[in-house]
């Protein structure tokens, strides 16, 4: 069984998803309920993922090395489709959740009103000119990873979710927003959106 240190909503919880996908068990534990979780990860980030006596950092990384390690379709084994599936996690991982921290980054350490809300729309703007990417890419497939969802696809249907949270308009274009709904339906994704939520609670 693995073990997943997560923070409610955050972007682990894109890596219990795909765990539920590739049909692995996992225990769950708060990083918020866990004193000194820096002796664990120094940069105090999730998820972490306890494999054996390995202990895996960074959201990317885990995702390459348990979709590896579990010979997923999410993750073909070689040629141009594992290229465009690295490619399209590194997208998401790399690009648009360090676009979706910025408005994080704002409502936490901008204070005078005005600018906290230029941050937030300068932010916005980044964000919704990455979703008219995503809406280009899905003109030919519903999903990133072609007919099926993407660990890619998941990322991106966690990460939509932080705009909630912050005064700015986000938007998605029609094939994006339907991407997003069917992940966000899948029994992997509801699983694991309920396991935080029972795991917060304890």
């Amino acid at each position: 069984m693995y073990t997943l240190y997560y923070s409610p909503g955050a972007c682990s919880l894109a890596t219990q998803v795909v765990l539920n996908e590739l049909g692995q068990a996992v225990k769950i534990i708060d990083k918020n309920q866990v004193d000194n979780f820096s002796a664990i990860n120094p940069a105090a980030n999730v998820p972490v993922l306890l494999d054996g006596n390995k202990t895996l950092i960074e959201g990317a990384a885990i995702l390459l090395h348990i979709l590896d390690k579990h010979q997923s379709p999410m993750l073909p084994a070689n040629g141009e489709s594992r290229q465009k599936a690295i490619q399209d996690i590194m997208f998401a991982n790399a690009t648009v959740h360090p676009a979706y921290s910025k408005l994080f980054f704002v409502g936490r350490n901008i204070t005078d009103e005005n600018a906290k809300l230029t941050g937030f729309n300068a932010a916005a703007a980044t964000i919704n000119g990455l979703w008219a990417i995503v809406e280009s890419e899905l003109q030919s497939n519903p999903f990133l990873g072609g007919s099926s969802p993407s660990a890619a696809d998941i990322l991106l249907a966690v990460y939509s979710r932080w705009g909630t949270f912050f005064p700015v308009d986000i938007t998605f274009g029609e094939k994006t927003t339907t991407m997003l709904n069917a992940v966000q339906a899948m029994p992997s994704f509801t699983k694991a959106v309920n396991a935080e939520a029972v795991a917060s609670a304890k």
